[in-house]
């Protein structure tokens, strides 16, 4: 009986091992700020080195991956593609520079978390396509090592939200870069 449960111990002790190393690292670290705030947001930049959360203008980075959210947003759609009644979309423009040794895979919908008020909410593709129409592309594609990527994310909230808090993971099991869009 004891020699089945050796296997057993050594197989979840290395399952710990590999998922501890996969989601270690480092914490996101502030690079850089800049005032930068728009229409329907205001800008949250304090200075900190040891920042956990991240405002407009802020560059963040976490594992030789920058990112910064130069713009968020509110607006009220184009043509066809409005929000229901009752809420608003917000656009948050990001650019990220992969400073790393490998590429990077950028998806607006898998890399990125994102909660309106504290309740989670998800992309919204009528508001992409409603920002599409202003030249804008969504956040997607693959970044060579030191190359760049800039794109939206468009959320449709309440209109009467007060924090917008987007996350961005460089990787699926690692740490994330939280940016937070407070309301004016």
């Amino acid at each position: 009986m004891k020699k089945k449960k050796w296997p057993i111990v050594v197989i979840v002790i290395a399952v710990i091992v590999i998922i501890g190393a996969a989601a270690g690292g480092s914490s996101a670290k502030k690079v850089s700020s800049s005032d930068g705030a728009s229409q329907g947001v205001s800008s949250n930049t304090t200075p900190s080195s040891d920042k956990t959360t991240f405002g407009i203008g802020d560059t963040a980075e976490l594992k030789s991956v920058q990112m910064t959210l130069v713009n968020a947003e509110e607006f009220g759609g184009a043509d066809f593609f409005t929000p229901q009644d009752g809420y608003v979309f917000v656009g948050c423009e990001f650019e990220i520079a992969n400073n790393s040794k490998n590429e990077i895979n950028v998806s607006s919908y898998v890399s990125f978390n994102a909660y309106c008020d504290g309740y989670a909410i998800s992309q919204s593709m009528t508001g992409a396509s409603a920002w599409d129409k202003n030249g804008k592309k969504t956040l997607d594609g693959t970044v060579a090592p030191g190359k760049k990527l800039s794109g939206v994310i468009v959320y449709e909230v309440p209109s009467d939200w007060k924090e917008l808090e987007v996350s961005y993971s460089p990787s699926f099991w690692g740490k994330a870069m939280t940016f937070i869009v407070p309301k004016n």
